[in-house]
């Protein structure tokens, strides 16, 4: 029997999911709304699929599923989009929240003003720093470091970020030997000593305006290269994200925007 499902459509930095409050609105094969909802002509249109969902050991549990389907382990701006969402839909009033996400708990932290959240900064863990390694992709070879913020990252530092074709390398570097589970892709241009400019191959999604973990992976490196300063800014396509790394705890804090798009109802 059919099912009409009330959906909210939200971005932060131009990263945008489709978010639905499972509570109310319960989901089942959620791999496969994702990639129907988020086809850009015949469906909603997103980067994926997000499940707001009740936890047991934190206020509220997250997942995630990429425009292929395919479930992601974190993503910084769809953390951030859920701190607005449930402050502002009544849900909880409270401005530190805690996150359930499949890389573990995330803390939110909800600036708000006037009863709207104006900004979200989420402690993102301790990132992980690996080997730097080359990989031949489409031609070329590309020297980069690998990083996990409880999902892969390879960030490269390249000299013109926007002239790259991320539609050309950009599927070969996921889909790369060195990386059995694929890999997000980021591209970084060190602009000057406070600020950095990164575009984004996202795993499972493509090119997207913004990815928070790949900020967070892509500020880590280049900190710990001593290219950039901490705190540094990372302009992304679809907006700025401004990252810090404690250096007692080594906890990675990433501050940005949330919005509200559009409220919709679709049937199952």
């Amino acid at each position: 029997m059919a099912r009409k499902i009330a959906f909210t459509k939200m971005q932060g930095a131009g990263n945008d999911y489709i978010y639905v409050n499972t509570r109310i609105y319960p989901l089942t094969q959620p791999e496969e709304l994702a990639r129907r909802w988020s086809a850009p002509h015949t469906g909603i249109g997103a980067d994926g699929l997000v499940l707001i969902e009740p936890s047991e050991t934190a206020d509220f549990r997250m997942r995630i599923f990429n425009s292929d389907g395919s479930e992601a382990q974190m993503c910084g701006n769809a953390s951030r989009c859920i701190g607005k969402y449930v402050y502002e839909k009544g849900l909880t009033r409270k401005e530190l929240l805690r996150l359930e996400t499949k890389a573990g708990i995330k803390e939110l932290h909800l600036q708000v003003k006037d009863g709207r959240v104006e900004s979200v900064t989420v402690d993102m863990g301790q990132p992980v720093l690996g080997a730097e390694e080359e990989i031949e992709a489409g031609g070329h070879l590309w020297k980069g470091r690998i990083a996990s913020m409880g999902n892969p990252h390879f960030v490269i530092r390249v000299e013109q970020v926007e002239a790259l074709d991320l539609h050309a390398f950009g599927p070969l570097i996921e889909h790369d030997p060195l990386f059995p589970e694929r890999t997000n892709v980021e591209f970084v241009e060190r602009l000057s000593d406070d600020e950095l400019r990164v575009r984004v191959w996202e795993r499972g999604s493509g090119i997207t305006l913004a990815c928070g973990t790949g900020a967070c992976a892509t500020a880590a490196v280049m900190i710990k290269a001593g290219l950039c300063h901490n705190p540094v800014r990372v302009k992304m396509d679809g907006g700025d994200l401004d990252i810090r790394w404690e250096q007692g705890s080594g906890h990675l804090f990433k501050t940005g925007p949330a919005a509200f798009v559009f409220e919709g109802e679709t049937t199952i």
